[in-house]
């Protein structure tokens, strides 16, 4: 009757009305429902996938995307990645990463934000999921590492764990899920990778992550082994005074001169025998070795070799690099001049103690034919002569 009163329809043509007025009505309805639904599956696909094993990495094209280093520089977050290349004990950071925290996303530069949940790559959109990693940065300590990772981290491909996880030296019995779940969410098409460096002096590392992954790339850092033997001490009288000079602790009898190569800062040098156990689980060709002194004289040809190494563009270049007189490191530049440039921590470029000249000569007599051996190994002669 009202609607006869107000809108002179027949009731026939009122009813069709209020038909599709529930029509409309329900159709609004499963679109909500709809659109409720796809928001869930897009917020909770990066966490809820079964564990999965890392990709093959041969025969992958370059990676591009579309976010070019230093495009998002108007974060206003700082800087500050984790500490260390490790410490006497083996840890980089003091603190063990924990599982599902954040705390693998800390320290990530601007110039490379995290693109969490979902983000566009080459025109489509993509979720960001935990992988396990395609690259381990695995050794040496005090050669590198940390300065190669937070370069790494400015390409844009690259999704790296600040951390170290120690998860194939320490902690292997928590399982392939725990270690997944530390990971950094990653888009496809980005790498992802963790630095440890003392996988590379732990005998059981090598078979352990060739049951990851047969086709994970390792990279080595390493450096004039004196000169890291030297650092390493540096680092460790710096948390414990007392330890005795490094003199004495070079040789186990100083009369006769025989050097003490148990002795961890010595025989973390002996590069040869380490490499010895990776090369029995990972052809030389899905190894690639860094040089701890180039990376300080020539920063952009070390990291152009280990993209290309990587499969990735050669996005991170001199441009992105200045050198730092007063720590004798390179620093990474500010895109676009917005805010200081960043420098690694104060635990880098300590000044070395005074070493008895005798003592150091002795040291490189001791590591020639450890160093020739490596260097026909790996096809490279670093010049540590």
């Amino acid at each position: 009757m009202a609607c006869r009163t107000f809108h002179q329809r027949s009731p026939s043509t009122c009813g069709a009305r209020l038909g599709r007025s529930l029509h409309k009505l329900l159709a609004m309805l499963s679109l909500f429902t709809l659109s409720l639904f796809c928001f869930y599956l897009l917020a909770g696909c990066c966490d809820s996938l079964p564990l999965e094993p890392a990709l093959s990495m041969q025969g992958r094209p370059k990676r591009t995307v579309t976010v070019q280093p230093g495009e998002e520089e108007t974060s206003s977050g700082s800087y500050t990645p984790a500490a260390g290349d490790g410490t006497g004990t083996g840890t980089g950071t003091g603190t063990e990463p924990q599982q599902g925290s954040g705390a693998p996303e800390a320290g990530r530069p601007p110039a490379a934000r995290e693109l969490n949940g979902t983000a566009k790559t080459g025109g489509r959109w993509w979720c960001a999921l935990r992988r396990l990693p395609e690259a381990l940065i695995i050794g040496v300590k005090k050669g590198g590492t940390r300065a190669l990772l937070e370069f790494m981290r400015l390409h844009p491909a690259v999704r790296a764990l600040g951390a170290e996880p120690h998860f194939f030296d320490r902690h292997y019995g928590k399982g392939l899920q725990w270690y997944r779940n530390l990971m950094p969410k990653a888009l496809d098409g980005q790498i992802v990778m963790e630095k440890t460096p003392r996988y590379f002096v732990t005998a059981e590392a090598p078979a352990r992550i060739h049951a990851m992954s047969k086709d994970t790339k390792l990279i080595v850092v390493v450096r004039d082994p004196v000169t890291r033997a030297i650092s390493d001490y540096t680092q460790i009288i710096s948390k414990a005074a007392d330890i005795p000079g490094f003199e004495t602790l070079t040789f186990k009898n100083r009369t006769t001169g025989l050097v003490d190569a148990s002795w961890s800062p010595l025989w973390i040098g002996i590069y040869a025998q380490h490499l010895e156990n990776w090369l029995q689980y990972f052809p030389l060709s899905q190894m690639h070795f860094v040089s701890g002194e180039k990376l300080i004289t020539d920063p952009a040809g070390e990291l152009g070799k280990v993209q290309d190494f990587l499969g990735l563009q050669r996005l991170i270049t001199d441009d992105h690099f200045f050198f730092n007189e007063t720590k004798g490191f390179p620093c990474l530049k500010k895109p676009q001049g917005n805010g200081k440039p960043h420098c690694l921590g104060k635990t880098k470029g300590r000044i070395h103690p005074n070493i008895d000249p005798r003592v150091v000569e002795k040291l490189r007599d001791f590591y020639r034919p450890f160093n020739r051996h490596f260097y026909q190994m790996t096809g490279q002669n670093f010049g540590w002569e």
